[in-house]
């Protein structure tokens, strides 16, 4: 079995008006997705909006989340920055606070191949946990072919990675070499468990934890007919949401079921008052309740 494995929420990290991190808010979320069976969280990435935040609050939220992760359930801090150095601070912070593993997008899609290895290089030698690196072709391309993948995990201490892509095939390939993979495309964690796949780390996991623990549990149980069936059930969720500004539509989703999550970090956008009508809307017609995500 994997170091890393089954389902865990990109969890969302909910801001106050202060700009602070709202405890309260984050601990009930957090609370709700591991009670939905989910195996681990992975904190501060993009849909945690860990880039977009100030460290001193990435840090509350590794600190958080640690604290409040059952036994046996597995932390992921992302750490990445724009800057090495951030990066680093990040990890080492993430490192002593507990954290079971650490990750990072690479630092941007100015870099070359040469340059985000270096950037990972130093990440891993500072880290006393397990690195995931962060395949992401669609954010970087300096990471071009599977060779570059690869040799990526003969860095020491980097396990696998998160692998964010729809050519499951590449995913394959590097999982055959050994390497923990973690598919990050929500609409297609089945088909990535299928080709490979430990699990899957994903936005919708905030909504629905339930529905991906089910896809997990039946891959696991080898019942693929149940497994694609509530895949479709995703699908239809993540085809409704995604007409809309992403962040502000997951956040407002949340905030309509409970869990006051606040606004989106600027400068990714609140919805408008139209786009929160339409989304009830969509998000009917798809067969949910707008209010009803992690109800208890």
């Amino acid at each position: 079995m994997s170091v890393f494995s089954g389902m865990m929420p990109a969890i969302v990290t909910p801001v106050g008006d202060d700009g602070e991190l709202n405890t309260k808010s984050f601990e009930h979320l957090l609370e709700r997705t591991y009670a939905a069976g989910s195996s681990g969280m992975y904190v501060g990435g993009q849909t945690g909006e860990g880039p977009q935040l100030p460290a001193s609050v990435r840090e509350r939220a590794a600190e958080v989340a640690i604290a409040n992760s059952p036994k046996g359930r597995s932390v992921i801090v992302h750490a990445g920055a724009g800057s090495t150095a951030e990066a680093v601070r990040l990890i080492r912070h993430a490192s002593k606070a507990g954290a079971h593993g650490v990750s990072s997008l690479p630092p941007g899609s100015a870099y070359s191949y040469a340059e985000v290895r270096a950037y990972y290089e130093a990440l891993a030698g500072a880290s006393s946990v397990p690195l995931l690196v962060y395949y992401f072709p669609a954010v970087s391309a300096a990471i071009q072919t599977v060779e570059h993948v690869l040799d990526l995990c003969s860095i020491p201490n980097v396990v696998g990675l998160k692998f964010t892509d729809f050519d499951l095939y590449r995913l394959s390939l590097i999982q055959r070499a050994g390497h923990t993979i973690l598919n990050g495309r929500d609409e297609v964690a089945a088909a990535g468990i299928l080709m490979g796949a430990h699990g899957g780390i994903g936005s919708f996991y905030n909504l629905v934890p339930e529905l991906f623990v089910k896809v997990y549990d039946d891959a696991q149980a080898g019942n693929w007919a149940s497994a694609r069936a509530t895949q479709d059930k995703i699908n239809d969720l993540i085809r409704a949401v995604l007409a809309f500004p992403a962040m502000g539509a997951i956040k407002k989703l949340l905030t309509w079921s409970g869990i006051d999550c606040g606004y989106p970090v600027l400068p990714r956008r609140a919805l408008t008052p139209d786009e929160e009508t339409g989304l009830r809307k969509a998000v009917e017609k798809a067969g949910f309740d707008p209010g009803g995500f992690l109800r208890s």
